[in-house]
């Protein structure tokens, strides 16, 4: 069965301020629970903030290095999940469910890529 990589996609900048609310956290803890008694969801995990990370570069023979935050970035991942699903159409529905859960008025995107393997 293929695997999937979600990464979502959120803006630093324009993170919303408020608290989501214990509810918020109740219909993840259940879609998580519900994805991971599936069999589907292997690893998941949020990421620190930009100005936490580091940039490390290849050009021109030489490696540099750019500590964060990454202000010139509109959208950064700041999370992921890999599954493993009989096809793309149920990774895009486990992705879309997880979508739903947040508040209408947030803007997260998901990237969802198959894995290559070999």
């Amino acid at each position: 069965m293929p695997r999937y990589l979600s990464m979502i996609r959120i803006d630093e900048q324009n993170a919303p301020a408020e608290d989501p609310g214990p509810e918020f956290a109740e219909r993840m803890g259940a879609l998580f629970e519900e994805i991971t008694k599936a069999g589907v969801m292997l690893d998941t995990a949020g990421l620190t903030p930009t100005s936490k990370g580091t940039r490390v570069t290849w050009s021109g023979g030489k490696l540099s290095y750019t500590d964060g935050p990454f202000t010139e970035s509109k959208e950064v991942v700041g999370g992921y999940a890999i599954m493993q699903t009989k096809d793309k159409a149920e990774a895009l529905e486990w992705t879309n469910r997880f979508l739903r859960i947040h508040p209408d008025h947030w803007t997260v995107t998901a990237e969802l890529r198959e894995i290559t393997e070999g």
